[in-house]
């Protein structure tokens, strides 16, 4: 998952945006859920993704990816901060946090629907459009708490 990758799917979606705004797509580990900073709006979404622990480099799927964007526009200028959670490995002790493999197709549905939210929250705008669901992926373990990011910091949902 390269944030260059991100960066232009993102910028693809944002050119529907008004014309003579300009966004960008900034990532941000610091970013804390459900604290935005005053003046910016917050969203949060769920994704798929593939993990791989860098220590014994064991790779597991999950369906529960919490990625938080936090949004601001002023003058014509807007920024979007994203943080996608990551998790550890369970067999590994003291196993780092991996950041998630998403997919193009994932990052792409993620972006369509960001852009949907800004509409809504910056430009006031509601095209009443369905959020895009995630394409998930065959998993065959249950979802892992405690080793979630998204879990420890409580907004990972409980779907």
């Amino acid at each position: 998952m390269a944030d260059s990758e991100w960066t232009r799917i993102f910028q693809a979606n944002a050119n529907d945006l008004k014309e003579g705004d300009t966004w960008r797509l900034e990532f941000d580990q610091n970013l804390v859920p459900n604290s935005p900073d005053m003046g910016w709006q917050q969203y949060i979404r769920n994704t798929s993704a593939r993990f791989k622990c860098s220590k014994c480099r064991r790779e597991w799927p999950s369906n529960r990816v919490m990625v938080v964007f936090h949004m601001r526009l002023t003058y014509g200028q807007g920024v979007v901060k994203v943080r996608p959670f990551r998790q550890n490995c369970k067999k590994c002790s003291e196993a780092p946090m991996e950041r998630p493999s998403i997919t193009s197709e994932n990052i792409n549905i993620l972006m369509e629907n960001l852009v949907e939210k800004i509409r809504i929250k910056c430009y006031h705008e509601n095209l009443g459009k369905p959020y895009k669901k995630f394409l998930g992926l065959d998993v065959k373990s249950p979802h892992e708490p405690d080793h979630c990011e998204g879990c420890i910091q409580g907004i990972c949902t409980k779907e």
